[in-house]
């Protein structure tokens, strides 16, 4: 039986640890910067950002270094001995930031006191954080450590403690560069990264239109197809190529803009063909932030569970789409999602990365990092593969984990 608050252990360590990215020694080693991958994988290849513009940054997103951070790891130990952890993307930028500074809102407090840890850590780091970036992404890893935790002090899955499972199973999209292999591989569609930006004009239009055209024609008219744009986007580019796109049956949009560029999200909803909807959010930092693209008309919003404030701020995320009619569905992310997206009503589907380098065999998003890491059979996750004691997952310590800091 779960303990009485005043039995629940406290907090007595918190400890960051990195692995790959710029600063370590070992390079490629995917885990919780799934961008941190070898050469000659299709997350690298060409694909649209707000860097092609630059001929020397156009071919390789780890060009311009969307590598660099590598893998943050956050562990508490409770003072009866018990560990949780998480991971995300901060790598030593992170680790200096938990030893240095959150450490002091998280040792010493109850295991169940997690709502007020990540209010203190919100408000205490406002004048660097600017509302996002990889001071959240830091204080989402913790906020993801401290629910494993108390789901593992409790014995209970994550998913139980946020009020329990509302479906079955979870059904997952693919994302990634193969949606005909991934329809053979159960799943209910297929999002491919746009690979030319409004820096190439019409041309790149009708480049990736016509990758639309080849997939739509692999695939039949049934199985979902989107576009990723990853902030490549101008509005008229993006109006432009939805109304391409529509004859094909195009989805979705997503993240044609950055995340603060809301006008622009605004104006695209207003220009859209009837029926394709408009996506955004998984570089939105803040609750605010997701206010405003919620009321500039965004169908779905797509928060990162280790990007936005972890699942104590992707509660509040899911209610505010909910009140507006909106869906939310988490960009990626694995267990930490899955824990959350089960328990929520409007989630009526999730993401899921494919990170073999040629998309064409399942992998564990965060491979190598995590022991136990399930992926979707027939393109679905039961409850049942999620019922173990906080997220269902251990950390691999074979992996070249560094503690660069300490307190």
């Amino acid at each position: 039986m779960p303990l009485p608050s005043t039995k629940l252990p406290t907090i007595k360590a918190i400890r960051a640890y990195s692995m790959g990215g710029a600063a370590a020694k070992i390079r490629g080693q995917g885990g919780g910067d799934y961008h941190d991958q070898g050469k000659d994988h299709w997350i690298d290849d060409h694909i649209a950002t707000p860097m092609s513009k630059y001929k020397e940054y156009e071919q390789s997103r780890q060009s311009f270094g969307l590598n660099v951070l590598g893998t943050l790891v956050v562990e508490v130990e409770a003072s009866d001995g018990t560990t949780g952890f998480a991971i995300s993307t901060a790598g030593q930028v992170g680790c200096f930031i938990v030893e240095k500074h959150l450490n002091r809102f998280v040792e010493g407090k109850r295991v169940d006191q997690i709502k007020l840890i990540h209010d203190q850590m919100i408000n205490a780091t406002l004048f660097y954080s600017g509302g996002g970036g990889v001071v959240i992404n830091t204080i989402s890893c913790v906020d993801l450590a401290l629910w494993d935790l108390y789901g593992k002090v409790i014995g209970l899955p994550v998913y139980k403690i946020l009020g329990g499972a509302v479906r079955d199973e979870i059904h997952f999209y693919a994302t990634g560069a193969r949606p005909d292999l991934a329809q053979k591989m159960g799943f209910i569609g297929g999002k491919m990264p746009t690979h030319w930006s409004s820096a190439f004009g019409d041309e790149g239009i009708e480049k990736d239109v016509a990758m639309l055209a080849d997939m739509r024609g692999r695939v039949g008219d049934d199985f979902w197809l989107m576009f990723d744009c990853w902030m490549s986007q101008d509005v008229n580019y993006a109006t432009k190529m939805a109304h391409a796109a529509a004859p094909y049956k195009l989805k979705w949009m997503e993240e044609c803009f950055p995340a603060a560029d809301v006008e622009s999200y605004r104006e695209l909803k207003k220009n859209m063909p009837k029926g394709m909807l408009m996506t955004t959010g998984e570089h939105t930092g803040n609750l605010s932030a997701f206010k405003e693209l919620s009321d500039a008309g965004v169908d779905i919003l797509q928060p990162d569970v280790g990007w936005c404030g972890g699942i104590t701020s992707l509660q509040e995320i899911a209610a505010l789409a909910k009140a507006h009619g909106q869906l939310v569905v988490p960009h990626g992310s694995s267990v930490y999602s899955h824990h959350a997206v089960i328990t929520f009503t409007n989630t009526p589907f999730s993401e899921f990365l494919m990170t073999a380098p040629k998309a064409d065999h399942l992998r564990p998003q965060f491979d190598p990092i995590l022991v136990g890491e399930p992926v979707p059979e027939g393109g679905i996750i039961t409850a049942e593969q999620l019922d173990k004691p906080g997220f269902g997952v251990e950390l691999n310590r074979d992996c070249p984990l560094e503690r660069p800091y300490t307190h």
